[in-house]
């Protein structure tokens, strides 16, 4: 495969993982901060918002598990997590994060539980699609600037 049409199959994927509003324009601010000094900064900064997340969501599910529910400690882990989601861009896992926070002030575990296991199934669907776009943009190489999508 050549590398034009390596770097059109990296920008479809770019563009589809907006289209399905996975990803907001805090990924594209991301990468215009990388350069040819650091050229794998964003897949940096989302290894990063993985590994540190993991620990994030071991505590989400402790908390979780308490009868009752302890609203102001989850609150307090999802204030972190969307704060870092956000960071990355994430738009799916941020909103579900919001819904869960919501849940927490009105003190509807059920809903807390309930976006918690869809803010999950965001979050690994994510990863997975950030993981296949890392793998294929380093086989296209580095393009000259990031691109905004459509």
């Amino acid at each position: 495969m050549d590398r034009n049409n390596s770097r059109r199959q990296v920008a479809a994927m770019k563009q589809s993982l907006f289209d399905q509003g996975l990803l907001d324009e805090q990924f594209i601010q991301l990468e215009e901060l990388q350069d040819d000094a650091n050229p794998n900064f964003v897949e940096e900064i989302v290894t990063l918002y993985y590994r540190d997340s993991s620990r994030l969501i071991s505590n989400l599910e402790q908390t979780l598990e308490r009868n009752p529910l302890d609203f102001n400690k989850l609150d307090t882990i999802m204030h972190q997590f969307k704060g870092s989601s956000s960071s990355i861009g994430a738009k799916k896992v941020k909103a579900e994060s919001s819904l869960i926070r919501e849940y927490c002030r009105t003190g509807n575990a059920e809903g807390c539980r309930k976006s918690y296991q869809q803010m999950k199934k965001e979050y690994v669907a994510l990863r997975k699609k950030l993981e296949n776009y890392f793998q294929l943009a380093r086989q296209a190489g580095p393009l000259e600037r990031a691109c905004r999508p459509k």
